[in-house]
C-alpha cells in the first residue's frame, strides 16, 4: 500500500488540534430520544415517524445523500400491489404526483410523451393522487423536504466504528461513536443501513449468504442449478456458449468473470450473495445526454463472454431501460451478462470500509466499461452498437459524482436472525404471519449468485428466481426486533429477521419505508412506557400503525386486479395446470405477465427447436362433445404459429395458435374447438415448438362439457 508522505508534514501542533476535535466531540454527545443509523428511505421514514411522534431524533450514518436507492437511481418502482402500501410510504409517493403535476417539471419531454408505463399500473395514478416512476434528484428532493418540515439534523458522512464504537449496558445500547470522533446517545436505536453494521457491532445474530431449504422448509432457498426462472441466464441465448478461451478447448483457460469453482449442490446452503449493480439514470435528450467514456483500469477483454453472447443471435439488451420522466431511464440488469457484477461481492457483507469501496469501485468500473465496451468496440453488432451511442449519462442527476449513482444496489447483505425469522412460508401463506405490522406483495425475487461451468462444458448463471406470493402477505413485528438476550433497544427495518428467498420480495424500497415507520412507531411507545422494544404491546402497536395509515391486512384484490392469477380449481370444467404436464425440453416458470391460471406458466425459452414439448392429460367425467382451451400470456415475442395437437375419439388434430394475440377468452384462453371424447379415453393435449417463430408459452389446458 503506498504512503501518502504529506502525513509525514504535518505539525505536532495540529496533531493535537485534530486530537483535542475528537475529544472534544466525544465529550459532547449528541444525546437524544432517537438515533437512526443510516439516511436510506427507510431511516428517513423512520426519522419522521419518530419526529411525528414527538421525540428528538437524529440521522446519523455515511450517506451524504438522503434516501439510498430510491434518490440512487431505482426510479422504475418495484411495488407489487400498490394497494398495501400506506402510511409515510404513500405519502412519498403521493409527493411524487404533486411534483409531476407541476407543467415546470417536464423540462426534458411533454407529459403526454411519456408514456405513463409503470409495474402493474399506470406510473400517473390520478385516481389515487399517487405516481410511481420518477427521477433521482425528485426523489431525493422530497427526502430533503421532510427533513428541513420536521427540523430533524442530519449528520452525512460520519462512519460507525464497528470495532469499538457501540457502548452497551443491562442489554441496551447506550451510545454509538463514529471514526470521526462523533458520539451519539439515545433511549432508542434504528439500523436502517443496507449492511446493518450497527446490528452487528451490537452483537445482534445475523446471517450471510442462502440457507439450505432445510433450515426453514422452504423450496427456493439454497443453491438452485437447473431452475431458470427469468432471461438472466444462458438459455436465453439460442446456443451455448464455451466458457474457454478457445471454444471447447478447458486447457486453454477460462473466460474473465466465470466461476470454476463447483456451484454447489442443488439446495445446499453457501456463503454467497446475490449480485448488486448501480441503477443507471440514463437519456438519450442530446441537450442533456453525457456520452460514455472509458473508465480507469477498462479492459475490453473482461467482456469477451458478451461477444460471444452477441454472435449468439442475442439482442435483449435495451429491454431494461425503463422510462422515467424526461426522456430518462432506471436501467436494470437483464440478460446473461448485463449490469449485475455476478460473484465480485461475496465478501462485501462484512468487508472493512476499505474492502468495501474497492468493491464499489470495481462495480463502477465493470459497468462504466460494459457502457463504453458496447457503445464503442468493434466486435459488438452495428444495430446495438449504434442504439446504444444514443444514450448517455443524464447531465442534470448525481452532479456531485460524475453523474453515477451514489448508491451501490446492495440487495442483501447481512440478514438479522431476530424474535422471528420470515421465511417463503409466510410470504406463500403457508402458515400465519404474526403481528404484522406492514405488507408486502412483489415477487419473490433473487438475482444471479454465480456464473459456473456446466458438467456439459458450458457456462451458465445460477441464483436468479421469480416467483409470486400469491397476493400480499404480512410482515410480522419480530421480525424487526433481535432477540432480547441480544439487545432490548434496537430495530432493525431494512435487514430484517428473515430467509434469503424472503429477503428477495421484502427488500423493496417502498416495503423499508413502511417497516422504517413502524420500527420508529414501536420505538416510541417502548420509551413512552419504559418497555424492552420485545414488550411492546401489539394491540396499541397496531391501533397507532392504523392511525397513521399503515395497511396491515388486505383480504382480496380488487375487481381490476383479481385476474392476476387465477386457481384452477374455481374454473368449471376439467382444468390441467402447467404444472401437472408431463415436460420434454427445458422450460422456465414465469409469473411475469398476468392473468394467468395457478401460481404462473412456463416458456421454453424460444430455443432448442422441436425439442421442447408439454403433455396435458386428462380423464373426462363422461364421453360427449367438449370444448377445448388454451391458455397463455400474450406478448409481442410469442410465436405465432404455435402447434397444438388435440388428441380426441376420431384422432388428433393440430391447431396453430399465435401467442402474440391476447386470449379472446377472459383474456385467459383461446379455443381450440370442439371435439368428441369417448368414456374410456385419456383427453391429451400436447403443445410444443417444432417450427415455432417465437417464444411457446405453456400455462393450462381447459375442457368444457357442451
Amino acid at each position: 500500500m503506498k504512503t501518502d508522505m504529506r502525513l509525514h508534514l504535518i505539525s505536532a501542533a495540529t496533531v493535537g488540534s485534530l486530537c483535542l476535535a475528537a475529544w472534544t466531540r466525544a465529550a459532547s454527545p449528541t444525546a437524544t430520544d432517537v438515533c437512526v443509523y443510516g439516511g436510506t428511505s427507510a431511516g428517513v421514514a423512520s426519522a419522521v415517524q419518530a419526529a411525528r411522534m414527538g421525540k428528538s431524533v437524529v440521522i446519523v450514518g455515511p450517506d451524504k445523500h438522503l434516501g439510498g436507492l430510491s434518490s440512487g437511481g431505482l426510479g422504475f418502482t418495484d411495488t407489487g400491489n400498490k394497494a398495501v402500501i400506506g402510511g409515510l410510504a404513500r405519502e412519498f409517493y403521493h409527493r411524487v404526483w404533486k411534483h409531476y403535476d407541476q407543467p415546470e417539471a417536464w423540462r426534458w419531454q411533454r407529459r403526454e410523451e411519456y408514456g405513463n408505463r409503470g409495474q402493474g399500473t399506470p406510473a400517473i395514478d390520478k385516481e389515487q393522487r399517487t405516481m410511481w416512476i420518477f427521477e433521482p434528484h425528485v426523489a431525493e428532493g422530497i427526502f430533503e423536504d421532510w427533513i428541513r418540515e420536521h427540523q430533524i439534523p442530519v449528520h452525512r458522512d460520519e462512519w460507525l466504528d464497528r470495532a469499538n464504537g457501540v457502548k452497551q449496558d443491562g442489554g441496551r445500547i447506550i451510545s454509538i461513536t463514529m471514526l470521526s470522533g462523533r458520539r451519539y446517545v439515545a433511549k432508542m436505536f434504528i439500523d436502517a443501513t443496507y449492511e446493518g453494521d450497527l446490528m452487528a457491532a451490537a452483537g445482534v445474530s445475523y446471517h450471510v449468504g442462502r440457507e439450505s431449504q432445510a433450515t426453514h422448509h422452504e423450496q427456493w432457498n439454497g443453491v438452485q442449478t437447473g431452475v431458470l426462472h427469468h432471461r438472466h441466464h444462458f438459455g436465453a441465448v439460442k446456443e451455448p456458449i464455451s466458457p474457454y478461451v478457445v471454444p471447447g478447448d478447458p486447457a486453454s483457460g477460462v473466460l474473465p468473470r466465470i466461476s470454476t469453482n463447483h456451484p454447489g449442490e442443488y439446495g445446499q446452503g453457501d456463503t454467497k450473495v446475490q449480485a448488486y449493480c448501480f441503477r443507471l439514470c440514463l437519456t438519450d435528450h442530446p441537450d442533456n445526454r453525457v456520452p460514455f467514456t472509458k473508465p480507469a483500469g477498462y479492459d475490453p477483454g473482461q467482456y469477451e463472454l458478451l461477444v460471444r453472447i452477441f454472435a449468439a443471435g442475442w439482442r435483449e439488451t435495451f429491454d431494461k431501460f425503463d422510462p422515467v420522466p424526461n426522456r430518462k431511464t432506471d436501467v436494470n440488469n437483464h440478460g446473461p451478462m448485463s449490469f449485475d457484477n455476478i460473484g465480485y461481492n461475496y465478501d462485501y457483507p462484512e468487508a472493512s470500509y476499505e474492502r468495501r469501496r474497492e468493491i464499489i469501485r470495481e462495480h463502477e468500473t465493470y459497468q462504466k466499461g460494459w457502457l463504453y465496451f458496447i457503445a464503442n468496440d468493434p466486435r459488438v453488432p452495428r444495430d446495438v452498437q449504434d442504439r446504444m451511442r444514443r444514450w448517455g449519462y443524464a447531465r442534470d442527476e448525481f452532479r456531485d459524482s460524475g453523474h453515477w449513482p451514489h448508491q451501490l444496489y446492495v440487495r442483501e447483505a447481512r440478514r438479522m436472525i431476530g424474535e422471528y425469522v420470515m421465511t417463503e412460508n409466510e410470504l406463500l401463506k403457508k402458515r400465519p404471519t404474526p403481528h404484522p405490522v406492514g405488507m408486502g406483495s412483489y415477487g419473490i425475487d433473487s438475482h444471479n449468485v454465480q456464473r459456473y461451468i456446466t458438467p456439459e462444458g458450458y457456462v451458465q448463471n445460477e441464483g436468479d428466481i421469480g416467483v409470486s406470493t400469491q397476493g400480499p402477505y404480512q410482515i410480522a413485528y419480530g421480525s424487526l426486533v433481535p432477540k432480547r438476550a441480544q439487545c432490548q433497544n434496537l430495530l432493525v427495518p431494512v435487514c430484517v429477521s428473515s430467509s434469503h428467498i424472503a429477503f428477495g420480495s421484502i427488500r423493496m424500497e417502498p416495503v423499508f419505508m413502511i417497516l422504517g415507520q413502524s420500527a420508529a412507531t414501536a420505538a416510541a411507545m417502548a420509551m413512552d412506557a419504559d418497555l424492552a422494544v420485545q414488550d411492546v404491546p401489539y394491540s396499541k402497536l397496531r391501533e397507532r400503525l392504523l392511525k397513521d395509515g399503515q395497511i396491515l391486512e388486505y383480504s382480496d384484490a380488487p375487481p381490476a386486479r383479481r385476474a392476476t392469477n387465477v386457481n384452477p380449481r374455481n374454473l368449471p370444467g376439467v382444468v390441467v395446470d402447467d404444472a401437472e404436464a408431463r415436460l420434454t425440453g427445458q422450460w422456465t416458470e414465469s409469473t411475469a405477465i398476468s392473468p394467468f391460471v395457478g401460481s404462473g406458466y412456463r416458456h421454453e425459452g424460444n430455443g432448442a427447436e422441436g425439442k421442447a414439448a408439454a403433455r396435458f392429460e386428462a380423464r373426462l367425467p363422461r364421453a360427449g362433445r367438449y370444448e377445448v382451451r388454451l391458455a397463455y400470456s400474450p406478448q409481442a415475442n410469442r410465436a405465432s404459429n404455435v402447434p397444438v395437437a388435440v388428441s380426441h375419439r376420431d384422432g388428433e388434430q393440430t391447431v396453430f395458435v399465435n401467442q402474440k394475440l391476447k386470449p379472446p377468452i377472459e383474456d385467459l384462453f383461446v379455443s381450440l374447438g370442439t371435439f368428441e371424447f369417448a368414456a374410456d379415453q385419456t383427453a391429451v393435449v400436447v403443445v410444443s415448438n417444432q417450427g415455432a417463430d417465437g417464444h411457446v408459452i405453456i400455462d393450462a389446458v381447459q375442457w368444457l362439457a357442451k
